[in-house]
């Protein structure tokens, strides 16, 4: 099945949306690894219905119009990884979640580590919110955007004063 993909200009960066014909299949920063997301050479295609909608819906979410996401999705992983991922979706706009806490929801209270795993491979940044997940400390952990981006979608979001991020 071929990929298709088209960029966004976010507020957080340049970003490479990604997606085949039954939903998207990545998010990816501007610097992000491609050994993080390996995926299959994506042509362009600024037309594609499914990368249409993403685009929108991001517009709407970065003007403070949209907390949810409605555009399908072909996320391709382990099996613990879409049940990760799965979970991510789960945390409601504007809270956030511990490594921990989600390995707990998982059932598998001792799989922290194994979730941050899955966690830093999303492949559908933003749409899956993997930058909802938090240390259990409180502090920002890891995220392939940077923190500063992260920083800014959980501001966004109002997870986070802008005094927190100090």
């Amino acid at each position: 099945m071929s990929l298709s993909y088209k960029y966004f200009s976010s507020p957080v960066g340049r970003l490479k949306l990604v997606a085949s014909d039954r939903g998207m299949v990545a998010v990816l920063w501007e610097n992000d690894d491609p050994k993080r997301v390996p995926l299959d050479e994506p042509i362009e295609d600024g037309d594609h219905p499914v990368l249409a909608l993403a685009e929108k819906e991001l517009e709407e979410y970065f003007a403070g119009k949209r907390s949810a996401f409605s555009a399908p999705l072909d996320m391709r992983g382990t099996p613990f990884q879409k049940q990760v991922w799965e979970a991510l979706q789960g945390i409601p706009f504007g809270e956030t979640r511990s490594y921990g806490q989600l390995a707990n929801q998982l059932g598998k209270p001792s799989a922290a580590r194994a979730v941050g795993a899955a966690n830093g491979r999303n492949p559908v940044s933003i749409i899956v919110p993997c930058h909802r997940v938090i240390g259990s400390s409180g502090k920002l952990t890891g995220f392939a955007g940077g923190l500063d981006a992260k920083a800014h979608l959980l501001t966004l979001e109002g997870a986070m004063a802008v005094h927190d991020l100090t």
